[in-house]
């Protein structure tokens, strides 16, 4: 598999990764996820790495990235899905997840997403006044 599948689901893109990532494979799905966000316009990212099995702290550090870069384009990004070995793994590696929001589960995640979504644009039109 070259691309991992970007959905845009109401204001917020879902990626679920249904295979291990290996390093070009996540770079891609970086550049392919900003690009997205870009030309969707969407709000924010909600990524599905319940299949995930293995975790290494380079795929760490590009959740990372993402996340930072999803906020620099005003969106926000959610990980949900996460199983307790790849987070005790992340953990041990002493990779820090910043600006990434967690969910137990895709629903969760859209919750989440959609209220976070709602709040910033209610607080954008309360500053147009």
């Amino acid at each position: 598999m070259d691309k991992i599948p970007i959905l845009k689901v109401g204001k917020c893109l879902l990626v679920t990764i249904q295979i291990d990532m290996h390093d070009r494979l996540a770079m891609a799905l970086q550049d392919d996820l900003t690009n997205a966000i870009v030309s969707t316009k969407s709000k924010g990212v909600l990524i599905d790495v319940s299949a995930l099995e293995i975790v290494d702290s380079f795929i760490g550090r590009m959740l990372s990235n993402i996340a930072s870069a999803s906020r620099v384009l005003d969106a926000v990004t959610i990980v949900v899905g996460m199983r307790p070995h790849v987070a005790i793994t992340l953990v041990e590696l002493g990779v820090q997840l910043s600006g990434i929001r967690t969910a137990r589960n895709v629903d969760k995640g859209l919750e989440t997403i959609n209220r976070l979504i709602e709040q910033s644009e209610s607080t954008d039109a309360d500053g147009d006044d």
